[in-house]
């Protein structure tokens, strides 16, 4: 399957969740098993190849093939959720998007265990809140990160805002 094939199960929704965006809509790509599973064992591969310790998936759609990846590769899955969504020891980032501010958490305990660290999220926009993760993970100078996308929407140039932490940036589709 080539990746103009994927493309065509990623839905374009214009002006959503406002006016002037082109929201990205992964959900057929879900009901299409062979392609799921393209894409899959395409993000796999990659993951095989920085051999992470631990997957972190970005809510909420890049808990769906972060936790797919995470078992694939017989590792641990850890959630950075949106503020309010977890208890205990909690580190906490703000961050922006291209539609408003928000705040992401990861529970402190949990995150601080792991040195290799791979973040995924369904894609790469502005950069925003793959920097507030990458901020949130980098609790010592001994994590090496690496990212994990669907899709890395280029002409945002998210990619600048994440360089600072790791060169090892990957996605299936590109935009």
């Amino acid at each position: 399957m080539t990746i103009n094939e994927i493309k065509e199960y990623i839905l374009d929704v214009p002006d959503f969740p406002k006016p002037g965006i082109l929201f990205k809509d992964i959900m057929p790509l879900f009901e299409h098993v062979d392609v799921r599973n393209e894409v899959l064992n395409h993000l796999i591969s990659k993951a095989k190849d920085f051999k992470p310790e631990v997957i972190v998936g970005i809510e909420s759609r890049g808990f769906f093939f972060g936790m797919l990846m995470a078992h694939a590769l017989n590792i641990p899955f850890i959630p950075i959720r949106k503020k309010g969504k977890l208890p205990g020891e909690l580190l906490s980032q703000s961050y922006d998007l291209e539609y408003g501010t928000d705040h992401m958490e990861v529970q402190s305990e949990v995150i601080t265990k792991y040195k290799r660290i791979l973040i995924h999220d369904d894609v790469l926009a502005t950069g925003g809140t793959c920097e507030a993760a990458a901020k949130l993970c980098s609790y010592d100078t001994n994590v090496t990160l690496a990212f994990s996308f669907l899709m890395n929407l280029t002409f945002l140039n998210g990619e600048k805002k994440i360089n600072s932490f790791t060169e090892n940036i990957s996605s299936v589709l590109t935009y």
